[in-house]
């Protein structure tokens, strides 16, 4: 099936239903410009074997990705060339952010990093030398950034975030922890946390500088979180999840 931007966010609810049996292209001006598929959890969590069976796909571009979002009210994410809407947070989600980046700011206030929330465009490239090579737009719930000389004249944000916190949603839960676990990784971001409301943990990742996982740990409710990245800053699993 084919359908124009316009129609789509007319009528998403109702394309959302349709995907489940078939592909939905999105044209703009005539233009295809992006794919909506069925969505199937991933069966994996830290390490996905590629498949012994290869099909060619179009990666979408930057400039693509660019034509989309500036077209659409929507939020829309750009990894390894695949497009992802970003679904509405849920109440629980946001307590959750709100109360993570309330410790972020008593910590970060007066030093030279700063913590900010979404939405915030970080565009990222792995290991490519330059954005152009391997374009990646990602907006996590929080971040922690160092480099603000980063941030350019546009007021837009260029720079790799040390921390990355993301919440998982039942419609992200496969793509925070795999693909975007892989992408903050190869791109250099020091720590990642991937909190989990369903089971009330995070997963804290720290890499290394070769750009791999140096540690993992799994925290529960009792647990504190200290970062591995920033002396000093740590909260209590339970202040995070008092409120959900």
């Amino acid at each position: 099936m084919r359908v124009n931007t316009t129609d789509l966010q007319n009528a998403f609810g109702k394309y959302l239903s349709l995907v489940e049996k078939e592909d939905i292209i999105i044209s703009k001006n005539g233009k295809n410009v992006a794919k909506m598929v069925h969505y199937s959890e991933p069966d994996y969590y830290l390490v996905h074997e590629e498949a012994k069976g290869y099909k060619s796909t179009k990666k979408i571009s930057y400039e693509e990705y660019m034509e989309l979002v500036d077209s659409s009210e929507q939020r829309y994410e750009l990894i390894d060339g695949e497009i992802y809407l970003l679904a509405s947070p849920s109440f629980r989600h946001q307590i959750v952010v709100n109360e993570i980046s309330g410790h972020f700011y008593n910590y970060f206030k007066g030093k030279p990093c700063r913590s900010v929330t979404a939405p915030l465009d970080v565009r990222l490239f792995g290991f490519a030398t330059k954005f152009e090579e391997d374009p990646n737009v990602v907006q996590p719930d929080i971040v922690a950034i160092c480099d603000l000389e980063k941030v350019n004249e546009s007021d837009k944000y260029e720079g790799i975030p040390t921390l990355v916190v993301e919440v998982l949603s039942p419609s992200n839960r496969g793509k925070d922890m795999a693909i975007k676990l892989n992408l903050y990784m190869k791109s250099g971001v020091k720590e990642y946390w991937v909190v989990n409301l369903e089971n009330r943990s995070i997963l804290q990742y720290s890499f290394s500088a070769e750009r791999d996982i140096e540690s993992l740990k799994i925290l529960g409710e009792k647990d504190t979180i200290q970062s591995s990245a920033f002396t000093g800053l740590k909260i209590s699993l339970g202040d995070i999840f008092a409120e959900v």
